[in-house]
């Protein structure tokens, strides 16, 4: 187990951790949270060895073996499928093992050697690594691209992809979901619930928090502080304590005026003031309540818009893609026709690749169009927030610059709807977004991922835009951000058109859902579940197809006669494997809907107002054995599913 007894840690003159405990038991599946800043991934580094504690121990069994992902981007000649194969660390050892004995021409090494090597598991090494990069949604035909060949968030997959490979027994995932689409990230979902080992994780991922751990990891002003359940739970658990918390501060502040307000009456009275000093030694004695540590709560509003086009824009065959000098443009998508209303509130779906920004980027006027015609309504004012936002921003200006210039463009080209441009009240605007006093002059290139997706909000709310273009808003947000965008966004008057993975926001936002897939795009009928069911069996389909793929082994000819008793042989046998799967098929679904029904009434419990801390706790428990019991189960049922359609394709 991981134990940290009395632990503190230091950042220079910051305190990141004071005398802290903690106990994580193998198996465990733990999110890391707090705010950005507080020290979660110092915590990872402590664990790692980069960096060492200043008081206390922390203990790690030494036999473990620790995957994390490396930050650095790969520059690799190798293929993608033998990069993501080198993160399997005891296959590397066994294979080097190997050369060196025979090298050595030692036959007692090298028997030794291909025992390892069978335990490492090198018969299935290579097809390990290859499901590991199609789950993180990279195509067949890229298996044995080089790695130097893909794009940065490509290669952050493959880096992912690796430590994946790793036999670790403890894993350190920090914001393993920045690089991923919805697809990848439902596969790395299911993955995760079937990993054995002991799981550490930072994400401002809601869903995908819910969906992995079932402890929670609480990080604020130099306290850790272990939670059981997932973070909807740690959330629900953490406001009750602080309710209960702030009561007692209360009731304890009443009974030090009141012992106060005695001493200052009696204490000058001779008769009464054996009783006041008693009083005075009772405050010295008093443990007192910790008062509630105060965080500023971000938020802010978008204010309502000037004109409501109808239609917001309209869509007339569209191909969207990349056009390039000289060369055939690159077609992403074809024949894509839609319209935009007011007051509609979209997500769009899809995996990386199939044109999600490239699309938004053609809404937004960064693309050219390269067939068809996009109409813009009049009076339509766009506010577009880039995936990259230094698409938008420039890094060697300021935020005071850039809200500068941005008010001049807007004086200029007449959209500018009664803001004040001067410098105050442009200021008063950053401080609104959390950038004040000299941070205002500090060039953007400086500031962090969460700093500059603050600013682009800062500069699309100013605009007091009618139609929204969202191309992962979220990426670098923490949860409380994260919050704070999406009641926004639901309090927004005008349209959203919004491109995210992160499924809370796509939830509490949008009301209908656009897919682009296949060079198409095409309304969506259906809710966020139903796409994720229909991701699962689009997987299945996938690997039922490499399957069939594969080339069949040769049989020798034999007689009609024999090919007829070989065929009935055959049929019996089948039967004889199948019906007993199909009966086991029937009692597991009839298993999961009754877990189903007992979760759906343990969740009400927990969400009603008033259960005691005890039935929370207890009630936590018993919800993570039927989670644990239920995935379970639904592996079963996928891979009797596939079974029988492998044994009985009709």
């Amino acid at each position: 187990m991981i134990r940290l007894q009395q632990v503190s840690l230091r950042r220079g003159a910051k305190v990141v951790l004071d005398t802290v405990d903690l106990t994580l038991h193998p198996g465990e599946k733990a999110a890391l949270v707090g705010r950005n800043g507080v020290g979660k991934s110092s915590l990872f580094a402590l664990l790692l060895g980069q960096l060492h504690e200043d008081a206390g121990t922390v203990e790690i069994p030494p036999h473990w073996l620790i995957a994390q992902v490396a930050q650095d981007m790969p520059e690799s000649e190798l293929s993608a499928t033998d990069f993501v194969m080198e993160g399997d660390s005891r296959l590397m050892a066994a294979r080097a093992a190997l050369s060196q004995a025979q090298s050595e021409e030692d036959g007692e090494a090298m028997a030794h050697a291909h025992m390892r090597l069978q335990d490492a598991g090198e018969h299935d090494a290579r097809a390990r690594a290859e499901a590991l990069i199609l789950g993180l949604g990279f195509a067949v035909s890229e298996l044995n691209q080089p790695v130097h060949q893909f794009s940065g968030g490509w290669r952050m997959r493959l880096q992912l992809a690796r430590a994946l490979m790793c036999p670790s027994d403890l894993l350190l995932l920090d914001e393993p979901t920045n690089h991923l689409d919805l697809d990848a990230l439902v596969w790395l979902e299911s993955w995760l619930q079937r990993y054995p080992g002991t799981l550490l994780v930072i994400s401002h991922d809601r869903d995908f928090l819910d969906a992995t751990t079932q402890v929670t990891l609480h990080v604020a002003n130099g306290r850790l502080q272990r939670y059981s359940g997932n973070y909807t739970q740690f959330e629900r658990l953490r406001a009750e304590q602080l309710n209960q918390q702030q009561l007692a501060l209360v009731r304890q502040e009443q009974r030090i005026a009141h012992l106060q307000s005695f001493i200052d009456r009696f204490k000058a009275k001779a008769t009464k003031a054996r009783q006041a000093q008693s009083r005075v030694k009772a405050l010295e004695r008093m443990a007192r309540v910790a008062p509630l540590t105060t965080q500023h709560e971000f938020g802010f509003a978008f204010a309502a818009p000037d004109a409501m086009p109808n239609p917001m824009l309209q869509m007339r065959e569209v191909s969207i893609g990349y056009a390039a000098p000289d060369q055939p443009p690159k077609v992403i998508g074809a024949h894509m026709s839609c319209s935009v209303l007011p007051g509609q509130r979209i997500g769009v779906l899809g995996a990386n690749g199939q044109g999600k920004s490239t699309l938004i980027k053609t809404l937004a006027g960064t693309l050219p169009v390269l067939s068809g015609q996009v109409l813009w309504g009049k009076g339509l004012r766009m506010g577009y927030f880039a995936q990259q936002e230094l698409d938008i921003l420039r890094p060697d200006e300021s935020a005071l610059q850039h809200i500068t210039r941005w008010a001049r463009e807007g004086e200029t080209q007449g959209w500018l709807s009664g803001q004040s441009t001067r410098e105050q009240d442009l200021r008063n605007v950053l401080g609104q977004f959390l950038f004040t006093g000299d941070m205002v002059h500090q060039p953007v290139g400086q500031f962090s991922g969460g700093e500059k997706a603050r600013l682009v909000l800062c500069l699309m709310v100013w605009q007091r835009p009618n139609l929204l273009l969202l191309d992962e808003p979220t990426n670098h947000l923490d949860l409380d951000t994260r919050e704070a965008l999406a009641l926004a966004l639901n309090t927004f008057e005008g349209s959203v058109l919004v491109v995210s993975h992160d499924r809370a926001l796509l939830r509490e936002v949008c009301d209908e859902f656009w897919w682009v897939h296949d060079g198409r795009l095409q309304t969506f009928d259906g809710d966020l579940e139903d796409y994720q069911r229909r991701l699962l069996e689009l997987a299945r389909q996938r690997r039922q197809a490499l399957s069939q793929s594969t080339p069949a082994t040769p049989t020798l000819q034999v007689s009609a006669k024999v090919q007829r008793q070989q065929q009935a042989q055959a049929r019996q046998a089948l039967l004889s494997q199948v019906r007993p799967l199909r009966k086991e098929l029937v009692t597991i679904e009839a298993q999961l809907e009754s877990l189903a029904q007992v979760r759906q009434s343990l969740e009400t419990l927990l969400s009603t107002p008033g259960t005691s801390a005890q039935e929370i706790t207890q009630g936590s428990q018993k919800h993570k054995a039927l989670l644990d019991e239920t995935a379970a189960l639904e592996s079963r049922w996928l891979e009797i599913s596939e079974l029988l359609q492998a044994l009985d394709p009709s």
